[in-house]
């Protein structure tokens, strides 16, 4: 599975959450880990790997997004890098609506059918209980866009995506030095004034 790997060169020119925005945008955009789950699926599994190879990407990218607010729950510089993750996501989805409209003469708004993904999602994973494991909830909820809520196969496939991105993304935040710039003492400041 892919790893976010640190980019000292990006590190150095922009700020702390300009590069974690870019290095998120990147992970949740490449497709090393969504070949990787879908190499060998089960000889009698009837879902189509096209479908699921487009939900993965789907679940990746708002698994990231998400991520960002679990993650830098109180951290003064989450809202700076979930705008620049969307921003960035945003004009990724206008790049395939508009690939889409060329290519099959009709447009498909990306970056609203990721938004009624993540919404669906999170209204999922309000049933989360105390005790429960919100893969129970997302693999089910992935299954089920892919076309078949009962697939074993593709409710695994759904929830170790969201496991691995989760994973990838906390040890993401745990390798940046945060502290390294000016930019979290002038967030303080913009919101004390």
């Amino acid at each position: 599975m892919t790893k976010i790997e640190p980019k000292k060169d990006l590190a150095e020119d922009l700020t702390p959450s300009e590069y974690a925005a870019k290095a998120l945008f990147d992970f949740a955009i490449d497709r090393e880990d969504i070949k990787f789950l879908l190499a060998k699926p089960p000889d009698d599994h009837k879902l189509s790997n096209d479908t699921m190879e487009y939900e993965l990407q789907i679940l990746k990218i708002i698994s990231t997004g998400w991520s960002i607010s679990f993650y830098l729950t109180e951290h003064p510089l989450k809202l700076p890098v979930a705008e620049k993750f969307w921003e960035q996501v945003h004009s990724f989805s206008d790049t395939i609506t508009s690939t889409t409209e060329l290519t099959i003469g009709k447009k498909v708004d990306y970056f609203n059918i990721l938004k009624e993904r993540l919404d669906t999602y999170l209204d999922s994973l309000k049933e989360l209980t105390k005790d429960s494991d919100p893969l129970s909830i997302i693999g089910p909820e992935f299954a089920k866009f892919c076309g078949d809520k009962d697939d074993v196969f593709a409710m695994l496939t759904g929830s170790k995506m969201f496991a691995a991105t989760l994973n990838r993304i906390k040890d993401f935040f745990d390798s940046i030095d945060w502290d390294q710039s000016n930019e979290i003492n002038q967030g303080n400041e913009s919101k004390n004034n």
